[in-house]
């Protein structure tokens, strides 16, 4: 798939999600063609599984990918339940082609202050309004 996504102009990284033994879904970086950063072939197999399976719990779910997940997709198959991940090709092998996330990784693992995005917390909070997450308990209730 990474090959073939090569040949359609795209970046040479292809993911498949599956679970018990059967491929729920297979994806490759549409970057190329949808102008979407997000668009990385682990995020396109997540969200295809998660409107397959009607669930955005992908528990027991292992993940099969060209190479080293980046951090927002690493994230993304943590927060959806993702059990495993296996990779082809790791972020040195990229390096020298301009395909490495080493950087973002290194960035990230720093606190916030010294992060090279500018992150600060500044809690907003209206008198006239409930709580944000507490609205959210609330109409969780509401709806059961």
């Amino acid at each position: 798939m990474a090959r073939a996504n090569i040949g359609e102009g795209g970046r040479p990284f292809g993911a498949v999600l599956v679970r018990n033994g059967e491929v729920i879904a297979a994806a490759v970086n549409e970057i190329h063609s949808t102008n979407d950063p997000t668009s990385h072939a682990e995020m396109n197999a997540i969200r295809a599984a998660s409107r397959k399976l009607d669930s955005p719990d992908l528990s027991g779910c292992i993940v099969y990918a060209s190479g080293h997940p980046c951090p927002m997709c690493m994230a993304a198959m943590r927060l959806s339940g993702v059990g495993k991940v296996f990779y082809a090709y790791s972020n040195e092998d990229g390096a020298p082609f301009g395909l490495s996330t080493a950087a973002i990784y290194e960035d990230l693992a720093k606190p916030f202050t010294k992060q090279s995005m500018a992150i600060r917390y500044v809690p907003v909070r209206p008198e006239e309004q409930a709580d944000l997450y507490a609205a959210w308990v609330e109409a969780q209730g509401r709806q059961e």
